[in-house]
C-alpha cells in the first residue's frame, strides 16, 4: 500500500498486486479500495491490479474545501494514479460512479485506455427533464443526509436503499460487509462527493457527442434489477461505437461484490479480446 498525490496535492490510498497488464479499478459511491476485492484477487493471478480510495474516503485525503470534489478532478485522480506508479496504459473500470469517471478517462485520455468498463453506470441520468431534476432533489437530500446525520446513521440508510436489496436478499453475509465498510467512511466525504460530483456532473444524455467518438474498447455491465441504471447503460451501448453490454440478471447495483463471477467472466474476456486487438470483430467485414 502507499499514498500518492493528485494533482492538487491531495493523498491518495493506492493497493497494487500482481504482475502483467495493469488494470485500475475505480469504486462506486458508497465504496472504497476494499469494494474490489473480489476481483484484486481473482486478476492479480495475471494482471498489475490497482485499487485506490477517491479523494474524501479514508484512508485516502478528505479535503475540506468543496471545489477539490468535481468528475473532471475525479477523472484526473486515475490519471494521477497511474502516472505515480509509472503505467503508461490500463484497463480502467469503473462501478457506479467510478463508472462514469471511467467513462471521462475514456473520453479525454483515450491513450492511456486499453479498454473501460462502466458497470451499473446510469444513476443521475435521465432524457426526461422531470425525472432529471427529481434526482438531483434525490441527490442533493442524500448529501444533506450524510452531512446533518453522520457517518453511522446515513451509511445505514443509504445500504438499505432499494437498488441494493438484490445484494441483500441473496448475499446477507455480503451485504453486511458492504454496509459495515460504508459506515467506516466520512461523512465529509460523502456530502462533498455527492454535493460537487455527482449533482454536477453531465448526465449520460449530455454526455452523447462525446460518447459518439468514443474509440476504447468499452464493456457496460448493469442488473437487471438496478432500475436507474437501465437505460442509462442501454444508452451507452446504443451511442458509443465500441460499447458491448452485459445485463446480469436477478442482480441489483452492487454488482461487481454481488455477482463476481460473472463480472470477472465478462472482465476477462474484455481484457483478452481488447489486447488482441479483437474487441469489435464480430463487426468486421
Amino acid at each position: 500500500m502507499a499514498k500518492i498525490s493528485a494533482g492538487d496535492g491531495a493523498k491518495l490510498h493506492v493497493e497494487t498486486v500482481g504482475s502483467g497488464t495493469p488494470v485500475v479499478f475505480v469504486h462506486e459511491y458508497a465504496g472504497d479500495y476494499r469494494s474490489w476485492e473480489p476481483q484484486m484477487r481473482h486478476f492479480c493471478r495475471q494482471h498489475r491490479c490497482v485499487t485506490y480510495s477517491q479523494r474524501g474516503y479514508p484512508p485516502s485525503d478528505v479535503p475540506s474545501d468543496p471545489a477539490r470534489y468535481s468528475q473532471d478532478i475525479a477523472r484526473d485522480d486515475v490519471i494521477a494514479v497511474m502516472d505515480a506508479l509509472g503505467i503508461d496504459k490500463a484497463h480502467v473500470v469503473g462501478h457506479s460512479m467510478g463508472g462514469y469517471t471511467a467513462l471521462h478517462v475514456g473520453i479525454r485520455y483515450p491513450r492511456r485506455c486499453l479498454s473501460v468498463t462502466a458497470a451499473g453506470c446510469g444513476w443521475g441520468s435521465s432524457a426526461d427533464v422531470g425525472k432529471r431534476e427529481a434526482m438531483k432533489a434525490m441527490a442533493a437530500e442524500t448529501g444533506k443526509m450524510f452531512a446533518d446525520e453522520g457517518i453511522v446513521s446515513a451509511a445505514a440508510k443509504y445500504a438499505d436503499a432499494p437498488m441494493r436489496q438484490a445484494f441483500k436478499n441473496k448475499d446477507p453475509r455480503g451485504w453486511s460487509e458492504f454496509a459495515r465498510m460504508l459506515s467506516e467512511h466520512s461523512a465529509e466525504g460523502h456530502a462533498h462527493t455527492m454535493l460537487n460530483l455527482q449533482l454536477k456532473r453531465p448526465t449520460l444524455w449530455e454526455m452523447e457527442g462525446e460518447l459518439k467518438q468514443f474509440s476504447v474498447p468499452l464493456l457496460v455491465i448493469v442488473g437487471d434489477e438496478d432500475d436507474l441504471c437501465l437505460d442509462g447503460s442501454l444508452f451507452i451501448k446504443r451511442t458509443a461505437p465500441t460499447a458491448a453490454l452485459l445485463v446480469v440478471p436477478r442482480a441489483g447495483h452492487t454488482i461487481n461484490s454481488e455477482e463476481p463471477a460473472m463480472v470477472n467472466a465478462a472482465l476477462a474476456e474484455l481484457f483478452s479480446a481488447a489486447e488482441a486487438g479483437r474487441w469489435l470483430a464480430h463487426k468486421s467485414a
